[in-house]
């Protein structure tokens, strides 16, 4: 039996590993590490690093694979996504077919929670599915919400208030609604200026726990122009991004 662990490893900080999150690197021979080009490397060196870290000389092996890229999205968002997972999904099963042996341990480290806006669980249960020589465990993250929320010392929810969670591309639908809080991840084209003059409150950060790491709180209307000037000059100084945000009628910025 192969045994895959998915570890989350929180959003950037690296003392945001938990307890089982070490144990779990500890107790992992091979690491598996999906390049994501140049743009990206300071994603994968921390990960060297939490493994260099948590091994503590004890012998490991890294492997390599070529993260596939997203294919044109003229099919829809849908197609696209599910055309990509099973491009990763054969690339996982290769990877952990040839590398990871019978007996031995697996890891896959998943940047904040695994279990929230990522794709390696489906991944992982379609690579297990209708075999009994693989399975996996997971290991939870501090996703780059809860970081975010502690960042600016604020609860992420109203008291007894709901909190919707939505990538981006949902944020306007959800404001016709007139949310108390929407927490917002994967916004790739400054949704957060379909709230505008909605009286809304952001709190928003980005890189968060890592040391480039930018924080903005108050009136949305008064700072949406700031935030979007900043996320285009961060993707073009760093190649990548990685922020969250939450809008509230409730919390006092």
């Amino acid at each position: 039996m192969r045994h895959i662990h998915i570890i989350g490893i929180g959003a950037g900080n690296p003392d945001h590993l938990t307890m089982e999150a070490v144990s779990a690197i500890a107790a992992s021979d091979v690491f598996l590490l999906f390049d994501k080009g140049e743009d990206k490397a300071q994603l994968t060196d921390l990960r060297r690093h939490l493994i260099e870290r948590h091994k503590a000389g004890a012998p490991y092996r890294l492997v390599w694979g070529e993260s596939p890229q997203w294919a044109s999205r003229e099919s829809g968002y849908g197609a696209v996504v599910d055309d990509l997972n099973a491009r990763k999904r054969v690339l996982t099963a290769e990877l952990i077919d040839s590398e990871v042996g019978p007996g031995q341990s697996g890891a896959i480290l998943v940047w904040g929670d695994p279990t929230l806006y990522d794709s390696t669980l489906r991944i992982m249960r379609a690579v297990c599915h209708g075999r009994d020589d693989v399975d996996y465990s997971v290991i939870p993250g501090i996703s780059s919400l809860q970081a975010l929320a502690a960042r600016h010392r604020i609860p992420l929810n109203a008291i007894g208030g709901a909190v919707t969670i939505t990538p981006g591309r949902g944020l306007a639908a959800l404001m016709s609604q007139r949310p108390e809080t929407v927490a917002v991840m994967l916004d790739s084209r400054d949704a957060f200026r379909e709230a505008c003059g909605a009286d809304y409150a952001i709190h928003y950060g980005a890189y968060v726990g890592m040391p480039q790491e930018p924080l903005f709180a108050g009136s949305l209307e008064a700072l949406a122009g700031t935030i979007a000037a900043y996320r285009r000059d961060a993707r073009a100084r760093h190649g990548w991004i990685m922020d969250s945000y939450i809008l509230s009628r409730q919390l006092t910025a």
